[in-house]
């Protein structure tokens, strides 16, 4: 797998934190100012055409096969990547890219919806970040986080969670196999001991020591 260096990724099921964990990151490089490098936060599915459609149809506001859902996602993400002030754009030139979600996620989340197929065949040509943090929670746990939220997307039921999980922890292998760095992050403890994690973690990266 090609990689793309200055570029991790936060990966999990729904409720294990990755986006509150967003959250922080952007408190905390606004508060470290214009220091080099420049660290860019970003997720998927993104706030453009496609990825707007997408939250849609996870909402419940709109009804797409699953099938055609993999191909929106596949579509998004070569937005995110590939568009002007995308991904491999900003990370060519010297910036950290963070993301909320990338790929791994349509394998697990489409992989379970529409069969494994169809998800590898879309998503196999897009390169690997080169950090992936894995938030492993409980899937009970994590839907007592979600039950205090205003509304459920299509996802978030125990059992399809339960799967997730099986799923996120039987691919994770195969990412490390083809050069992705890998790291579990245990998003049972409290978000600030995390979040110092998530920063450390990132602190390896070779942009981040020059």
């Amino acid at each position: 797998m090609l990689i793309i260096q200055n570029f991790a990724v936060l990966e999990g099921g729904d409720g294990s934190g990755t986006t509150t964990q967003i959250g922080f990151l952007r408190e905390r490089c606004a508060a470290r100012g214009q220091k080099s490098p420049h660290i860019h936060l970003t997720f998927e599915p993104t706030g453009g055409p496609v990825g707007t459609m997408i939250r849609a149809v996870l909402r419940g506001e709109t009804g797409l096969l699953p099938e055609t859902c993999a191909r929106l996602f596949a579509a998004d993400r070569n937005e995110h990547l590939y568009a002007k002030g995308g991904v491999a754009e900003r990370s060519g030139r010297g910036e950290l890219v963070v993301s909320d979600r990338y790929v791994l996620s349509s394998l697990v989340y489409q992989g379970l919806d529409c069969g494994e197929d169809l998800p590898w065949a879309l998503n196999r040509a897009f390169p690997g970040p080169e950090l992936l943090l894995f938030f492993d929670l409980d899937p009970a746990e994590a839907m007592e986080r979600i039950r205090s939220r205003p509304g459920r997307d299509r996802y978030e039921r125990l059992d399809f969670q339960i799967r997730v999980r099986e799923r996120y922890l039987a691919l994770l292998p195969e990412f490390e196999r083809s050069g992705v760095r890998v790291v579990r992050i245990d998003a049972a403890r409290p978000p600030g001991e995390i979040a110092d994690e998530v920063w450390s973690a990132l602190g390896t990266l070779p942009i981040m020591n020059q």
